[in-house]
């Protein structure tokens, strides 16, 4: 059970109502993390420019997901971790390439992603050159960090929160 309420509709600040509307339009449903984050529609629509800015950044959808991965498994979110393990499947990621970016480990995005946030960005000058050399530029690296950002943010939410899940769990 959630230790910060999901909010039923009528329970939902009015400023966060529109947001939410627009979070069913575009997927079909409205996920509990966006339910808990309307507590607080400042940060509901900081979190949705943050992340529609990040869509169109160099990343595509599937390396958005492995980075998701690697930084939710290693924060031990687990609502983040089922979430786009299941979004990671839509952008066509098999069940084993989602084990491998959960473990930091699938692609020089999951590896350098991992990095960041096990340093909290002090990564040493090998793991960049690693990344460099690995075909990162510098234009990914940001939108890694980017990322690594917007994931830790709703990582802790959840994390805080204990949101209860609302897609397919995934094992540990």
């Amino acid at each position: 059970m959630s230790r910060i309420d999901v909010l039923t509709d009528e329970h939902t600040p009015e400023a966060s109502r529109p947001l939410l509307a627009g979070i069913k339009q575009a997927i079909g449903v409205v996920p509990n993390v966006f339910k808990v984050l309307a507590h607080s529609p400042a940060a509901l629509n900081t979190y949705l420019q943050f992340n529609q800015a990040n869509d169109k950044g160099s990343l595509a959808a599937r390396q958005r997901e492995t980075v998701s991965l690697a930084v939710s498994q290693h924060n031990a979110c687990e609502y983040c971790t089922a979430a786009h393990s299941f979004m990671g499947a839509r952008a066509g990621m098999t069940g084993e390439e989602l084990r491998s970016a959960r473990d930091g480990q699938l692609d020089a995005y999951a590896v350098f992603a991992r990095e960041v946030t096990a340093s909290r960005g002090q990564v040493s000058d090998a793991v960049l050159l690693q990344a460099r050399e690995a075909g990162l530029i510098d234009a990914a690296i940001i939108d890694i960090i980017a990322q690594v950002t917007l994931l830790t943010f709703t990582n802790l939410l959840n994390n805080v929160a204990k949101t209860t899940l609302d897609f397919p769990p995934v094992e540990a």
